[in-house]
């Protein structure tokens, strides 16, 4: 039984570190770093999905919003986190993580509080603009962060949780406007969609204090001053080690001429699509469309939030324990075929509860695919900067346009055009994902030969040798 446990836990946790020391270490940065980048990340999604929350609970009615204006809200919001994708991620570059992240904390906060006073759609469309230039520096950033302080075996996981905490943001954003509606509609005068954006901004600034107090930066260049100088240390030499690099001109030619960005960007910009049907709140349109009441328009989606968070963990897990990245892939694509067809058979009703519900399974590819980069680009801190960068940006150059093609809100309950779409883009992300697997099954074929001729040309086959990286493919 002590050795069944003790898999059981290595399989959920990972393998124990080799010393007290470096175990001590863990747990501090686990808290530290995790506790910060979950409640950001938490907040993110808060500010982010409260906008189809008020939409659904009175803001379609006082805004006199029609047509697909919502679909247009969410497309703007798209823009401008693609505008503030590469300068945010190469800020992190320049500027001490513990300012640039609570500064872009603070100035999606008080563009969320601002939207609780809006009279028209167009000013909610230049506030969400700019909400989503400031909320780009969250999701690729912190995975940039992650994957500078883990280990491969420990990564996933911990990219898992992160994850995990924007769900969860979703589905609080759900159950906050239902509990305002019910409590605070009216209050002060101010309709209950109103008083959702004010809360949402008391929640967020708090996390951007704790952040500038205790968030550690990089290895590097961390003064965090709960780690002792013993620990300093530990952090950067307990990870593989790599060759040094720096942010100069010729990183253009380091990054363009590996698989690396362009494999990576289209797979994000693939399975982006994938995610569609639960990113672009399809199911709470459904529901609106069929006259459910605005409580259970906010509640019911809560369930494909949950429904992500336990596929997110479980895949973290599974990776860490087999580095088989490309099977979530495969896992995803055979998901995002059946929740199509289940949605468009259409009824009985239950069929499209299942499958909005089991879409959000998808959501599990935001970890896996992103600690799956970091893990193939450890060797160059710029390139793996600009390649997670880049995949959030690719994904949100088509899902600007891909929303109104497809999922726009007037082509609610059935979506048919977008069922057949999403089941394209599913064939292609499997095919996509087992692309990519060949060719980091090659690059490490080829590191592997590299390194034994390296080793017999110096004679010391026997010494251990830093980790090189293919240069071109």
């Amino acid at each position: 039984m002590g050795g069944f446990g003790r898999k059981v836990k290595i399989a959920i946790w990972g393998d124990a570190p080799p010393t007290k020391e470096e175990k001590k270490l863990l747990i501090k940065i686990d808290f530290f770093i995790l506790s910060f980048c979950c409640l950001a990340y938490f907040a993110n999604y808060l500010d982010r999905a409260n906008i189809n929350n008020a939409y659904v609970s009175g803001m379609k009615e006082d805004l006199d919003m029609h047509g697909n204006q919502i679909t247009k809200v969410m497309v703007v919001f798209t823009c401008g986190y693609i505008a503030g994708m590469l300068p945010n991620n190469i800020a992190l570059l320049k500027f001490p993580p513990r300012f640039w992240f609570p500064f872009t904390i603070v100035a999606w906060g008080v563009l969320t509080l601002g939207q609780y006073a809006v009279t028209s759609i167009t000013q909610v469309y230049v506030i969400r603009f700019f909400q989503g230039f400031f909320e780009a520096s969250s999701f690729a950033g912190t995975h940039y962060i992650l994957g500078s302080w883990y280990t491969e075996s420990e990564l996933a996981k911990r990219s898992g949780i992160f994850t995990a905490s924007g769900l969860a943001g979703t589905m609080f954003s759900g159950f906050l406007q239902s509990a305002i509606h019910k409590s605070m509609d009216g209050l002060q005068g101010l309709a209950g969609w109103r008083w959702l954006f004010i809360i949402d901004f008391c929640i967020t600034v708090p996390i951007a204090l704790y952040g500038f107090l205790i968030f550690p930066d990089t290895p590097e260049t961390t003064r965090a001053f709960y780690l002792t100088a013993k620990e300093k240390t530990l952090s950067r030499t307990r990870l593989p080690e790599k060759p040094e690099t720096k942010l100069s001109w010729d990183i253009f030619k380091r990054v363009l001429g590996r698989w690396h960005f362009w494999m990576f960007s289209i797979l994000w910009a693939i399975t982006g699509e994938v995610e569609s049907f639960s990113t672009n709140n399809l199911f709470g349109l459904y529901l609106a469309d069929q006259g459910y009441t605005i409580a259970q328009r906010n509640n019911y989606p809560m369930g494909v939030a949950a429904v992500g968070i336990v596929g997110t963990i479980t895949a973290a897990i599974y990776v860490d324990f087999t580095k088989k990245h490309w099977h979530i892939g495969i896992f995803c694509a055979f998901i995002g075929i059946l929740t199509s067809i289940l949605v468009l058979l259409y009824r009985p009703e239950r069929l499209v509860y299942i499958g909005y519900y089991i879409a959000g399974l998808v959501y599990c590819t935001q970890a896996v695919f992103f600690a799956w980069a970091n893990v193939v680009c450890y060797n160059d801190r710029e390139e793996r900067s600009i390649v997670l960068a880049s995949m959030n940006l690719a994904s949100n150059a088509v899902n600007a346009w891909w929303p109104i093609v497809f999922y726009s809100a007037n082509f609610a309950p059935r979506f048919t055009r977008g069922m057949w779409a999403m089941i394209g883009v599913s064939i292609a992300l499997a095919i996509w994902t087992v692309c990519i697997h060949l060719l980091e099954k090659r690059e490490a074929e080829r590191n592997a030969v590299g390194l034994v001729r390296h080793d017999e040309s110096r004679g010391t086959s026997g010494e251990s040798t830093p980790r090189t990286e293919e240069k071109s493919m």
